[in-house]
């Protein structure tokens, strides 16, 4: 078995991993509407850009287990990145719709790979500072995502739309190499289990990170269209969602540093449940005047969304293998709930020319949620699941 890596090798591969996770998508809706005018795309075909990398994660973590038994965690994660890179370097050169839509189904595939084994690297190296790593893991999602959706905008005035969404091949590049470098010589790996189907605690963990990725997802994608339908410009828009995006990775710093203290997820849970319906009511009322407190609220309220959900399904793990199966099952059947979102969003748009009814069906969810996270008891007071 090869050395275990250092907490602080670990923390800094969790960061520069995570960063490249999100661009592929983040930079689309500001520039949306440039590339609906290029390339013909309709409101169904751009939330495809969106959707598909969001199936594709929820389709590859299924084979989380199969994967860490087939390639390991460490060869899994370097060809994750590397298909990453590919898709991002073939957007400099795209011309067609099919094409751009293909890059995002390619580019979903490398990151649902290494969401599915990152998590089981990290159980298994730094078992007790796991949840702390999870969440700087998903706080460099949230900031890969700030920089590309506050960048798209300025950067294609400059540059054009193919080396905006084509330079994200160089922070991947970067990934690969330090990754490759610091833990390309770990070698052991525990045998994965398979996938907990007939678990019931397995599918409210499911439906929850579902439906709380749906936000994410929903927000990611639509957004700046929505502003920019209000009669913002694209710039400001896409500045929008990079501010909101920031925020978010305060609030994953901010669950990495204090989650320790809440042994029941519950509590905090519940706050930020409470904050993305408020972002979202802001949404639905009166987005013009309040922006600033949907933009405050929803970026707390995904925020601390995203990395709790994994978070308290890692805590249902007891070994690395089972933090990979379950991880696996809870990402891939949950990315599936939330591809559908920017999908209904779009075919909302297209017949409805409005986005109000998908914040409308967001609230929903989010409601659904609030009840949901009541049976998320810690695991030494549940029964067996």
């Amino acid at each position: 078995m090869g050395d275990t890596p250092s907490k602080a090798s670990v923390v800094l591969l969790a960061l520069l991993v995570g960063i490249n996770l999100r661009p592929i998508m983040a930079s689309i809706g500001p520039l949306l509407d440039l590339l609906q005018a290029d390339l013909g795309l309709s409101n169904f075909q751009g939330s495809l850009l969106t959707t598909l990398p969001v199936a594709m994660m929820g389709l590859f973590a299924l084979a989380g287990p199969w994967l860490q038994r087939l390639v390991g965690e460490v060869k899994g994660v370097a060809i994750g990145m590397t298909l990453i890179a590919a898709a991002c370097a073939v957007r400099s050169y795209v011309e067609s719709s099919s094409a751009l839509i293909a890059s995002a189904a390619v580019g979903g595939m490398g990151i649902a790979v290494i969401q599915s084994l990152m998590p089981a690297f990290i159980k298994r190296n730094h078992p007790h500072s796991a949840g702390m790593l999870m969440g700087l893991f998903t706080t460099g999602i949230m900031g890969g995502a700030a920089i590309a959706a506050a960048l798209a905008a300025p950067s294609a005035a400059r540059l054009g739309w193919n080396l905006t969404l084509g330079y994200a091949a160089l922070p991947a590049m970067i990934a690969l190499i330090a990754w490759l470098l610091a833990a390309g010589h770990v070698h052991g790996q525990s045998t994965p289990a398979g996938l907990p189907w007939q678990r019931g605690r397995a599918w409210l963990l499911l439906v929850f990170f579902g439906v709380g990725t749906g936000a994410y997802t929903l927000v990611l994608a639509w957004l700046p269209p929505f502003f920019i339908e209000l009669g913002w410009p694209s710039r400001s828009a896409g500045y929008l969602l990079g501010a909101l995006t920031v925020i978010e990775v305060f609030a994953g710093l901010a669950v990495s540093a204090l989650i320790h203290r809440y042994p029941d997820r519950r509590r905090p849970l519940g706050v930020v449940i409470l904050l993305l319906i408020g972002g979202l009511t802001c949404l639905l009322t009166a987005p013009l005047t309040l922006y600033p407190l949907a933009v405050l609220c929803l970026g707390l309220g995904i925020g601390a969304l995203f990395p709790l959900s994994l978070i308290v399904t890692l805590d249902r793990a007891r070994t690395p293998a089972e933090a990979s199966s379950l991880l696996a099952f809870v990402q891939g059947g949950g990315y599936l709930i939330a591809a559908t979102m920017p999908m209904v969003a779009g075919l909302v748009r297209d017949q409805l020319s409005s986005l109000h009814w998908a914040w409308a069906v967001m609230a929903m969810g989010a409601v659904l949620l609030l009840l949901l996270s009541a049976w998320l008891r810690p695991a030494r007071l549940s029964p067996a699941p």
